[in-house]
């Protein structure tokens, strides 16, 4: 069911609360798994719409829609199914010397009804990733994918329709008006991706029912390249990590900072590698998405004019065809310029060359935490240095992104870049309320309790010497 009315939202929030009780002694293993199972075969089944109309909204090319959007939600699903059972399981937490004679362990439960709130960058993966976390911890779901992709997000809503019924997961279609009508609920948990400055506006809204967040952000995710660095994997990593889906990732590197005494055997390897991925026209290469609306692309554009408007030179690329646009490699970009202050969030890479890591160390510290943060030397030292002096949602070493696709790994940000962490159990975790039970067996903390006598001062002070 697709919803966009505020009566029809409210109405559909009041379907799904009305079932909390019942779902929580109802939704058990069995339950989520068959729910997992239900969205694993819709998707499977309707892969092909997927990629037209990841096609139709931006462009992309069929094997990053399998890559990066199809895939990672069925890894979600089937990590997820493949522990859910062990995940679900009270842990039993052993007694202290205060609290012996108690029994105690941790309850995983479901939060109740949640609202996920997904990005137009990646529509399909950042809408049903976090479904799969919710269901798996016992939740229902109101969905709000972007209204910047509408093939994505009508597509989505007739599968999450044809996986489940409305008291389970929904989704609520619209622009603005309608993610201010959801934000005004009391939902038991809200799970936001996007921009910093709407992470914002979400936490606000939710400090009105003082509703758990987690929100899933952004920043400008620093790219080191070090003095010992195998040039051309950089090389390789960055093409990837930059321009797939045309650079349009939270994750992506925003800025490149390059060793002076490699430089300038990095930018040879790089534009290889560009030219290798995307051709000598990369405007019409079928391999690169395009921008996501006009909007976006102008944005970008005024990005470029006012860097190059103030010194910064464009050594590669820079082309631009409406929604389309080239690979770019800049420098010369300072703090004074645009690029350098925003996000890019889009195919436009920033090189600054240095020589004291310190000074690179000094400027990430300088800025809001990024959510990612890379760094390639075959220096361990050089890298975990770098980690130990730094702060980010994540790290990759001789490598970029991937870090995403490990359900091992919490992902998430800190501070500026996020709020919590999703994937795997982390994800599933985020989704529950861990609840602490103690159960009195033979506990002999009565003895201490008033009226305060001689013999109970002298208890009390034999517990402090032993617990002190």
């Amino acid at each position: 069911m697709t919803i966009a009315q505020p009566d029809r939202i409210a109405s559909a929030f009041a379907l799904q609360k009305a079932g909390v009780e019942r779902r929580r002694l109802e939704f058990g293993l069995k339950e989520r798994l068959a729910a997992l199972a239900s969205l694993r075969a819709t998707v499977q089944k309707r892969q092909d719409e997927i990629v037209a109309a990841l096609a139709a909204d931006f462009g992309k090319p069929e094997t990053e829609v399998i890559l990066t959007e199809i895939l990672p939600v069925l890894q979600e699903i089937r990590h997820t199914s493949a522990h859910l059972k062990g995940w679900m399981k009270s842990r039993s937490v052993s007694p202290t010397l205060a609290t012996l004679g108690t029994a105690s362990r941790i309850r995983r439960e479901p939060r109740g009804v949640c609202l996920i709130i997904s990005p137009w960058n990646y529509p399909f993966n950042l809408a049903l990733g976090p479904l799969v976390s919710c269901l798996a911890a016992g939740n229902s779901a109101i969905l709000k994918p972007s209204e910047m992709t509408p093939a994505t997000s009508t597509l989505i809503a007739s599968i999450v329709a044809e996986a489940f019924p409305p008291e389970l997961a929904t989704v609520v279609e619209g622009a603005k008006e309608a993610s201010t009508a959801l934000l005004a609920l009391p939902f038991d948990h809200i799970f936001f991706t996007g921009s910093p400055a709407v992470g914002r506006i979400v936490m606000e809204a939710a400090a009105k029912h003082l509703s758990s967040v987690t929100l899933e952000l952004g920043g400008k995710s620093p790219t080191i390249v070090g003095p010992g660095a195998d040039l051309k994997r950089a090389a390789e990593w960055v093409t990837f990590g930059k321009f797939a889906n045309a650079g349009q990732t939270c994750i992506a590197p925003d800025h490149l900072f390059v060793h002076e005494s490699v430089r300038d055997g990095f930018l040879a390897a790089l534009r290889a590698r560009i030219a290798k991925a995307y051709g000598d026209d990369p405007l019409a290469s079928p391999h690169l998405a395009g921008i996501v609306n006009d909007h976006h692309a102008g944005r970008l554009g005024r990005l470029l004019d006012d860097a190059t408007a103030n010194g910064a030179r464009i050594i590669d690329g820079g082309h631009r065809n409406g929604t389309r646009m080239a690979p770019t490699l800049m420098e010369a970009v300072t703090p004074d310029m645009e690029i350098d202050r925003e996000e890019i969030f889009g195919p436009v890479l920033p090189v600054i060359a240095y020589s004291d890591i310190d000074d690179v160390i000094a400027r990430i510290n300088g800025r809001p935490k990024p959510l990612a943060l890379y760094v390639f030397d075959r220096d361990r030292a050089f890298a975990e240095r770098i980690i130990a002096a730094t702060s980010s949602g994540g790290v990759g070493v001789n490598l970029t992104v991937m870090h995403y696709t490990h359900p091992g790994l919490p992902f998430g940000g800190v501070n500026n870049s996020g709020i919590g962490a999703a994937h795997g159990e982390h994800g599933f975790l985020t989704f529950s309320h861990e609840r602490a039970i103690m159960e009195n067996r033979f506990s002999s903390l009565p003895m201490l309790f008033p009226p305060y006598t001689a013999g109970v001062k002298r208890l009390a002070g034999m517990a402090k010497k032993l617990l002190g």
